[in-house]
């Protein structure tokens, strides 16, 4: 059978929706975490609730009472307050609309759609066929797009010290008379 039109067409739609499946995620990236203390106002208000590692590789978990310019209250139990330089990261729950994944599952139902009708080859039966293929494709999307946001839970960085020690490994050698290796250390 001949093709029509709108099957020539079907590549260049399937590359534009590919290109914005790629593309949307880096559009709406998370911010990358503040490295002075003294911005935390600039991502925090106070009520919000966050987690604090101190110094000691303590988790303290609070809502922000107050900031200061070297200082960070937390109302949890008792009020604690932390000094900016015992303070090693802040992080606070990953918030997200509903909304981007109601979008992203819109447009993963319409290019299901899209290439449901890039597919058909009788355009009369086949037109029927994937029209009712899009009537539940679409909502379909929309709705898996929405559960998946609403199910993801986790934590954001806001805050890192500059001077907040990372994961490090030591290796020395060890060489004795009697004996020769390597010592492997772990430092968190």
């Amino acid at each position: 059978m001949g093709t029509s039109s709108g099957t020539r067409h079907f590549p260049a739609w399937s590359l534009l929706a590919t290109t914005l499946i790629v593309l949307l995620p880096t559009i709406t990236a998370a911010q990358e975490p503040v490295k002075s203390f003294d911005q935390l106002d600039t991502r925090l208000k106070p009520g919000d609730t966050v987690w604090v590692t101190d110094a000691q590789g303590r988790e303290i978990k609070g809502k922000i009472r107050s900031f200061g310019e070297d200082s960070l209250t937390l109302a949890a139990d008792t009020p604690i307050t932390l000094d900016a330089v015992d303070v090693r990261r802040v992080q606070e729950r990953k918030r997200d609309s509903l909304w981007n994944g109601l979008l992203f599952g819109l447009g993963a139902g319409t290019g299901a759609c899209l290439l449901g009708f890039g597919s058909v080859e009788n355009h009369d039966e086949g037109s029927i066929a994937a029209g009712y293929f899009c009537v539940v494709a679409i909502p379909a999307g929309a709705g898996i797009g929405v559960l998946v946001d609403a199910l993801t839970h986790g934590k954001r960085d806001v805050y890192l010290s500059p001077t907040a020690p990372g994961v490090r490994l030591s290796l020395a050698p060890v060489i004795t008379p009697r004996r020769s290796g390597v010592v492997v250390s772990f430092a968190f």
